[in-house]
């Protein structure tokens, strides 16, 4: 049996806010946004090459805006992947190379907080 992480609920203050973060900053791909009823709006990402979303909206999570740290994405090239966020308008760390893996660090408006793990290279 397959366990697949498929949705990640994101809270955030302002829901257009972030469509405009995720969209025209962090470069994700916008897959929904469909206001269900009233208090219920269903706003759905997922980034470039991705298996696995994120969603947000307005009644989607009870968590308060920005608590979610330690999302984790994995990408070929932490040092490319930390110029696209800037180019972008992404303030990002620099790269912090350890022996699991090079870092970047950045976060979304409300303080949503990501880390991109290039992996190292394996040598078995």
């Amino acid at each position: 049996m397959h366990w697949k992480i498929e949705l990640i609920a994101l809270p955030v203050s302002d829901v257009d806010r972030a469509i405009a973060f995720y969209r025209d900053r962090a470069g994700f791909t916008l897959d929904h946004d469909h206001r269900v009823e009233d208090g219920l709006r269903f706003v759905q990402f997922t980034p470039p090459g991705s298996a696995c979303s994120i969603a947000f909206g307005e009644g989607i999570s009870t968590m308060a805006p920005g608590s979610l740290h330690g999302i984790q994405v994995v990408v070929d090239d932490a040092a490319r992947a930390r110029k696209e966020l800037l180019d972008r308008g992404v303030e990002a760390s620099e790269v912090d190379v350890q022996p699991w893996g090079s870092f970047v660090y950045f976060a979304d408006p409300d303080g949503n907080q990501w880390a991109l793990q290039e992996l190292p290279v394996r040598t078995d």
